[in-house]
C-alpha cells in the first residue's frame, strides 16, 4: 500500500532520470530557483544565523522533554472540543481516518498536502474502503493525475515541465472545450483552481497535514501558498490532521521563531502565503469551521530514534532546502531516490523508517560536500548521519563485496604509514606520467563509475602528504 518502495534499485532510478531529458529540463529550475531565492531572503535577515541557532534549541528542548509536550497539547485539544487519535504505525493511522470517514458516510474527501499520508499510504487506504480522496495542492492534483508520487516535499511536481502539464489537464479535463488555450501557466492555474471549487464543496471530509502542533494551545498549523489547505479544513463537517510526534512545539513564540526560517528556508520567502492555526472545530458564533476536529498523531518509528544516533532528523521542519543545495537531487530528481522521503533527509530518514537493508544506496547517494548542513535552518548534521548509516550498512555486510574488499585493502595500508606513503607516491607519480599529456583521464580501469559520466583529472606529480613534508622542511 502506498508508494511502491524502489529504493534498492537507486542506482538504476539515477541511470534513468540523468537520460531523461525532460526531468533534466525541468531540475534546471530546482538549481537557479531555489538556491538563489534562499540565498537572498537570508541576506536580507541580519538575524537569520542567530534564529537557526534558537531553532535548533526549540526543537532539540522538545524532542528531549517530547512525552511532557505531547501530553499537554492533548489536554488542550481535548478541552478545546477536539479529538487525539494515537496511532504507532501505518496501519493504525489509516484505520483511524478510514473509521472517521466511515463513521460520517464520507464518500469524497479533499487532502491538503501532506507527507505523512503519502509515507502511511493513506489515499489507496481510503479508495480501498470507498471513499475517494481528491488532492487540492496544485502539485499534488497533477501528480495525482499522472498516478505519480511527489518528487520534492515542497515542490510535489517539481520533476515536470508546462508542457506535461498541459497534456495532463487535456487528458484528464475531457468535459472543457478542446480548443482552449492553456499556454500561459496562468491558465493552467486558472483551470485547476475551476476544477478543484467544486470538489471543495462537495467534500465529506478534509484532512490536512500540519508544519507544528502548539502544545500550549492544542492548535495545528499549517504553511501554504495556495488557501487550499483553508477550504480543505473549514468547507467540509470534519476536519482530520494526521502528524508525526516530532511536529509539536511548545509555545506560539516557538512557532513565530520556527516560522520565520521555515519560509526563508523552503521558498525565499519572508512568510508563505497563508499560515493557518486551527484549535478545535466551530464553536458558537464562528463565521465557519467544521463541526468536528480529529489529529492523528503518528509514530511510526520516530520514538525509536530519540536519545540515539539519529535524533537530531527529529529536528526536521520539511523546509526542502537541503534537497535544493543538494547536487546529488539536481542530477537525479525526487523519484530516483525510490521512496516518499528524497534528497539528504531522504538519506538519513528513509533507512530509519524501512530499514536500511532497502534503503542502504541513499545514505552512499552524497558527495559529502556538506551543501545541505549548511543552509538546514535547524542545523541538521546530515553528512554525519549518513556516515553512520554507511557505518551501520558495512557492519551489517550489505554493501557491495567489491567496496568491502576496497576498503579492506585501503585499511591495510592505513595501518601501516611508512607502505602506505610509499604505495601512494608510486601510484600517483605513475598516474601522473601517464595522464600529463592530457591532464585528465577520459576512461580508467577500476573507476569507470566516475569516468562514465566525467573525466578524471590526471595527479600532480606528488601526493599531498610529500608536498607538505617538503614545505615544511624547507621553512
Amino acid at each position: 500500500m502506498g508508494v511502491v518502495v524502489t529504493s534498492p534499485q537507486f542506482k538504476d532510478n539515477a541511470r534513468q532520470a540523468m537520460a531523461d531529458a525532460p526531468l533534466q529540463r525541468a531540475l534546471g529550475h530546482v538549481r537557479k530557483n531555489f538556491i538563489e531565492r534562499r540565498a537572498a531572503a537570508a541576506a536580507g535577515l541580519p538575524e537569520f544565523e542567530a534564529l537557526r541557532d534558537s531553532a535548533r534549541d526549540i526543537k532539540n528542548h522538545t524532542l528531549a522533554h517530547l512525552d511532557l509536550y505531547l501530553e499537554e497539547w492533548e489536554r488542550k485539544v481535548l478541552a478545546a472540543g477536539g479529538h487525539v487519535h494515537w496511532a504507532r504505525n501505518a496501519a493504525e493511522a489509516n484505520r483511524a481516518i478510514v473509521d472517521i470517514c466511515k463513521a460520517r458516510g464520507a464518500k469524497t474527501v479533499t487532502k491538503g498536502k501532506s507527507m505523512i499520508s503519502e509515507e502511511i499510504g493513506l489515499n489507496d487506504a481510503l479508495a480501498a474502503a470507498g471513499v475517494a480522496a481528491i488532492e487540492t495542492d496544485l502539485g499534488e492534483y497533477i501528480i495525482q493525475l499522472r498516478g505519480e508520487h511527489p518528487s520534492h516535499i515542497i515542490a510535489p511536481a517539481v520533476h515536470l515541465n508546462k508542457d506535461q502539464v498541459e497534456s495532463d489537464f487535456r487528458r484528464v479535463h475531457t468535459h472543457l472545450p478542446k480548443e482552449r488555450d492553456l499556454a500561459e501557466p496562468t491558465a493552467l492555474l486558472a483551470e485547476a483552481r475551476a476544477v478543484l471549487r467544486q470538489k471543495f464543496i462537495e467534500a465529506d471530509v478534509g484532512i490536512t497535514g500540519a508544519n507544528f502542533l502548539v502544545a500550549e494551545t492544542g492548535s495545528s498549523v499549517i504553511v501554504t501558498n495556495e488557501g487550499n489547505g483553508d477550504l480543505t479544513q473549514t468547507l467540509p463537517k470534519v476536519h482530520v490532521v494526521i502528524a508525526s510526534i516530532e511536529k509539536i512545539t511548545p509555545t506560539m513564540e516557538d512557532v513565530a521563531q520556527l516560522l520565520r526560517v521555515l519560509a526563508r528556508s523552503a521558498t525565499g520567502q519572508e512568510m508563505s502565503v497563508y499560515t493557518t492555526f486551527s484549535t478545535g472545530p466551530r464553536r458558537p458564533g464562528d463565521p465557519d469551521g467544521p463541526q468536528e476536529y480529529h489529529v492523528v498523531v503518528l509514530d511510526n518509528g520516530r520514538s525509536s530514534m530519540l536519545g540515539g544516533d539519529f535524533e537530531d532528523m527529529l529536528r526536521c521542519i520539511r523546509c526542502g532546502a537541503c534537497m535544493n543545495h543538494c547536487p546529488v537531487y539536481h542530477a537525479v530528481g525526487g523519484h530516483a531516490y525510490g521512496w516518499v522521503y528524497p534528497g539528504p533527509m531522504g538519506s538519513v530518514l528513509t533507512p530509519t523508517l524501512i530499514g536500511v537493508d532497502k534503503a542502504g544506496h541513499l545514505p552512499n547517494a552524497s558527495t559529502f560536500c556538506g551543501r545541505c548542513e549548511s543552509v538546514c535552518p535547524v542545523r541538521i548534521p546530515l553528512p554525519k548521519m549518513m556516515r553512520h548509516w554507511r557505518e551501520r550498512e558495512f557492519e551489517r555486510n550489505l554493501s557491495p563485496a567489491a567496496l568491502r574488499s576496497g576498503l579492506k585493502l585501503w585499511a591495510f595500508f592505513a595501518r601501516r604509514p611508512a607502505l602506505y606513503r610509499l604505495a601512494t607516491r608510486l601510484s600517483t607519480k605513475a598516474l601522473h606520467l601517464m595522464g600529463r599529456t592530457k591532464g585528465r583521464f577520459a576512461k580508467m580501469p577500476l573507476a569507470s563509475g566516475w569516468t562514465d559520466h566525467r573525466d578524471l583529472a590526471a595527479p600532480q606529480a606528488d601526493t599531498f602528504q610529500a608536498l607538505w613534508k617538503q614545505r615544511r622542511e624547507t621553512r
